[in-house]
């Protein structure tokens, strides 16, 4: 897989845009991609050293529009540390 097909856009929420305060930043990322896989991707594009990466499963949320029902799609999300004084000037403010 390549490093563009793992990361497929950043997550900008309140809770990522505290945790870039830790030096974390949250991705979505491909569901088949492990932890290895993703940290290599992020040191890759951006040229930052990575210390950890945790990763989560979101399932998709069941939705209403009066009698019609459906769901939303489901995805992996991961939170990527870097190393001390990395950082990625995508997210910078």
């Amino acid at each position: 897989m390549d490093a563009r097909d793992i990361l497929i856009r950043p997550l900008i929420t309140e809770h990522s845009t505290d945790l870039m305060q830790d030096n974390k930043f949250v991705f979505v990322v491909d569901k088949r991609a492990n932890k290895i896989q993703i940290a290599q991707a992020v040191k890759e594009i951006f040229n930052v050293k990575v210390e950890n990466v945790n990763t989560i499963n979101v399932k998709g949320k069941t939705k209403r529009r009066g009698r019609t029902v459906g769901k939303t799609d489901s995805y992996k999300k991961a939170i990527v540390k870097l190393a001390a004084g990395e950082t990625i000037e995508f997210f910078a403010p």
